[in-house]
């Protein structure tokens, strides 16, 4: 049985992603000893894959594409499966001069049918030729594919199968240049859909230096270790490309293992002394609620010194719950590296130094609101506030300014619409220039997230589109959702705020609930709690529903999707 490829490399001097490319970048990991580790559902290494090996099949994998009859430019659809054959198959695509488009395995999505669905409306959006899963996603994939023209569906053995005869030697690969795209990446869903994200090699190789250099402050000790998705940007980049492109061994773990099993994330962490290792809000969570205090015994965090966050609105009380699970495996607060970053920047934009830990602020409510227009630093009695997390100071890539509604820079402590200017930021969207245009102007990205500049540091507020308007005011979903979730009924993530059409086309606030009580004076009882806590809150009556457990919609990356629970609702497909 082989051995875990190991974290230290004294033959190869440390790169930080300083490459035209990313086959530059691959081929010299390749002059070393590191590379890829990928384990099953029980913790057990299935597959070592050096820098080496993983250079040579992505080239023979190229030469096949090519000698099939692939042309430059073409998009080819990968179910973004954890593996090393999603790992070759999206650097063959490199050497071939294709375009690999990671796609998202059936998690979340209300069944098979919107599975298939978003399936097909992305490899339709793309224009994919080639679409490539593992064998027991064969059926959704061709069902996927109906009604569009592709040159190959099937797995990595049947087409290999299928080119066997190809005279490989022969067969010359060319080599991308800085400026062509490498890839398209599908944000998540609960902004625009479907938009593929155009990045550059140059894009990709700025975002893997920011992250790896100026961000975690990468080491020759360093190691990660991951379950997050590679159809994500934070598994994509941050775990995979951003690891490749500096020399960083990496343990990957299944994410649906990781679901079943999130502990296992850290015996990992604990077994291989990762130090490297992120995950958005909830994968804290979860590991939190499975915990058991004979959990601690088989547990050594010490050697983890990088814990990201992100991807999501960071809870400060998750953390702090976190931390007094774990803290006597040696996990310290100062560990937590919260950051911000966005599929349109190719992942991150800013990242708290290392060993910081996280800070908050306390955010008057009455300027969330809109009432009133500025922070002013001082806590008055009898005002509401909001704690916010510090994101981190951007990435000296980035230029980071607060716009109003009318495109106006706005100075420190006001909260506007969050801009990105930089190398990574997206060509644009994948043959969509109207929503390109939406969004892109003179180089600056609205990123439509809505926060505020304090001290240099960014603070997200939320999502733009989400924002609640009742009688004049603002209200965020995420304040009215995490009051709701602190029911001991409830779990967070079992609420959408959403705001519905009311009578002389007024918005009314509605909180759709996920609920596991089958007694109807129970639930009756809970609904009117939710109503009074609602209204406490906004002032105004509130419609409240009641939902199965695991009814309300996700996106991809496995965040709530308000904009879908909003449209399934209005259209009579979440009912009690």
């Amino acid at each position: 049985m082989r051995e875990p490829i190991p974290t230290h490399d004294p033959s190869l001097p440390r790169r930080h992603a300083d490459f035209e490319n990313v086959l530059d970048a691959l081929e010299y990991a390749a002059k070393g000893i590191r590379g890829f580790n990928f384990y099953s559902a029980r913790g057990e290494l299935e597959c070592p894959l050096t820098f080496t090996e993983m250079c040579e099949r992505a080239q023979e994998i190229g030469r096949r594409l090519v000698g099939f009859g692939a042309t430059k430019g073409e998009r080819v659809a990968l179910i973004a499966e954890t593996s090393d054959d999603f790992v070759c198959y999206f650097l063959g695509c490199q050497y071939a001069g294709l375009l690999p488009v990671p796609l998202p395995l059936p998690t979340s999505f209300g069944g098979r049918d919107g599975y298939t669905q978003q399936l097909h409306q992305q490899m339709k959006s793309c224009g994919a030729s080639y679409a490539f899963s593992a064998s027991q996603m064969l059926p959704l994939l061709d069902e996927a594919a109906e009604g569009l023209k592709m040159n190959f569906i099937g797995t990595a053995d049947m087409f290999e199968a299928q080119t066997a005869d190809v005279a490989l030697d022969a067969i010359v690969l060319e080599r991308p240049q800085s400026d062509d795209i490498a890839y398209l990446q599908y944000s998540s869903g609960s902004t625009r859909f479907p938009h593929g994200v155009a990045v550059s090699h140059k894009s990709l190789m700025a975002n893997c230096y920011g992250i790896s250099y100026d961000g975690v402050h990468t080491t020759d000790d360093d190691r990660c270790v991951s379950w997050l998705p590679f159809y994500h940007d934070m598994g994509l980049v941050g775990c995979f490309l951003a690891c490749l492109t500096s020399q960083v061994t990496t343990d990957f773990l299944r994410t649906e293992d990781f679901a079943r099993r999130p502990l296992l994330w850290l015996k990992l962490i604990s077994e291989n002394r990762g130090t490297i290792s992120y995950s958005p809000t909830f994968g804290y969570e979860i590991c939190t609620r499975r915990f058991k205090p004979s959990d601690i015994a088989d547990l050594d965090l010490s050697s983890w010194r990088v814990a990201g966050i992100g991807g999501d609105m960071i809870r400060a009380e998750v953390l702090r719950s976190f931390y007094d699970a774990f803290k006597d495996a040696g996990f310290t607060e100062k560990t937590f590296v919260p950051s911000y970053g966005l599929a349109e920047t190719t992942l991150a934009v800013s990242f708290t130094p290392p060993q910081q830990g996280f800070e908050t602020e306390l955010v008057d409510e009455r300027v969330l609101s809109g009432e009133i227009k500025e922070l002013n630093g001082e806590i008055q009695d009898g005002v509401n506030y909001r704690e916010v997390i510090n994101c981190g100071i951007p990435l000296p890539q980035y230029d980071v300014e607060i716009w109003d509604e009318n495109g106006n820079p706005l100075g420190e402590r006001k909260i506007g619409r969050v801009c990105v200017k930089g190398p990574s930021v997206m060509v644009g969207y994948y043959n969509d220039d109207e929503a390109t245009k939406a969004c892109l102007n003179d180089g600056w990205l609205d990123t439509g997230d809505m926060g505020y500049i304090s001290n240099g540091a960014i603070y997200i507020i939320g999502r733009l589109k989400d924002l609640i308007i009742i009688n004049g005011r603002n209200h965020w979903p995420q304040d009215i959702e995490w009051a709701v979730e602190q029911l001991p009924e409830l779990r967070s993530g079992d609420s959408a705020a959403i705001s519905i059409p009311g009578d002389n086309n007024e918005e009314v606030p509605a909180i759709l609930v996920q609920c596991r009580i089958r007694d109807e004076k129970s639930r009756a009882e809970l609904a009117s709690r939710i109503r009074d806590m609602v209204q406490s809150l906004v002032g105004s009556s509130s419609k409240v529903v009641l939902l199965p457990p695991r009814t309300l919609p996700r996106t991809s990356s496995g965040k709530l999707s308000r904009t879908k629970a909003r449209q399934q609702y209005l259209a009579g497909k979440l009912v009690s």
